[in-house]
């Protein structure tokens, strides 16, 4: 993939709390939104955004809880709080129309985003997740494993290494390498500890409060744009006969099985996934 600049880091304040937003390219090209999914960070949208960029405006936030965005003292990692800082944040721009890019929990709010303003979003992109991934698959069930068992820190950065290969196998150097710069920090007497709200991101993934809950099939019969949904072949999200029932569904939504990739489908086939998202935004565009 060609790279072009690196990204412009920015602060505000998004529903009370310090954000940190990245950029990458010109205000004067058509904007696209970048959204990470449960336990990830806007770094993790770099290579893509890179490749991207000498023809878009791509904004990739640090939801509430990750990144370099302030933890959530209140614990609020709930779908619509992140609706509404995603709000804030368009309305702080000064965006009226862009395309939508979410991956896994992004993707949710990207659904529930494009429902509720049909008027800004142009062209919504799904990496892998649609109606029912997050209660009724075989990785909704791995991914509550995953974070009931999260360690509180690591006493090495081995250790952490060693963590992250073990719930995703076929990672990537540079991948692995994007996961302990933006998870992880020093921490006391040498340890490494969390950059992300691990505890207080797992206790409300694992909540039934109804401020977690988005029927997505409301949200994918609601669609006004173009839709496309990118699943990992290998994903245990994200089912195929789910992303054929949602294009039945929806006339505006297609959907594309990335081989050589599971959950994490812009780490595990960038090239792929990247020349499947530059199609839909020159089609959409």
């Amino acid at each position: 993939m060609n790279r072009a600049s690196p990204a412009s880091s920015h602060t505000t304040t998004l529903g009370g709390l310090n954000a940190r937003y990245l950029q990458w390219g010109t205000g004067d090209t058509p904007a696209v939104l970048m959204l990470h999914g449960l336990r990830s960070y806007a770094c993790t949208w770099a290579p893509i955004a890179e490749a991207l960029c000498s023809g878009y405006f791509i904004i990739a936030p640090d939801f509430r809880g990750r990144g370099d965005s302030q933890w959530d003292p209140e614990r609020h990692y709930y779908t619509s709080f992140y609706v509404s800082d995603v709000e804030e944040l368009v309305a702080e721009l000064g965006l009226s129309r862009f395309t939508i890019i979410g991956h896994s929990m992004g993707g949710t709010v990207a659904y529930a985003y494009a429902a509720r303003h049909p008027e800004q979003v142009t062209g919504l992109i799904i990496e892998d997740i649609g109606p029912g991934s997050s209660t009724v698959t075989a990785g909704a069930d791995r991914i509550v494993r995953e974070m009931r068992s999260a360690p509180s820190g690591f006493d090495s950065t081995d250790a952490a290494q060693r963590y992250w290969r073990g719930i995703r196998p076929g990672i990537s150097e540079a991948g692995l390498k994007s996961r302990m710069t933006n998870t992880l920090r020093p921490g006391a007497d040498g340890r490494w500890e969390w950059k992300l709200d691990m505890a207080g991101i797992a206790e409300a993934r694992l909540s039934d409060n109804p401020a977690g809950q988005v029927d997505i099939w409301t949200c994918v019969e609601a669609l006004r744009c173009p839709a496309l949904v990118v699943r990992g072949a290998q994903s245990d999200f994200l089912p195929a006969a789910t992303c054929a029932e949602m294009s039945a569904r929806q006339p505006r939504l297609t959907w594309a099985e990335i081989p050589d990739a599971g959950h994490y489908v812009h780490d595990d086939n960038p090239r792929a996934y990247l020349q499947a998202v530059r199609d839909f935004l020159r089609e959409t565009r």
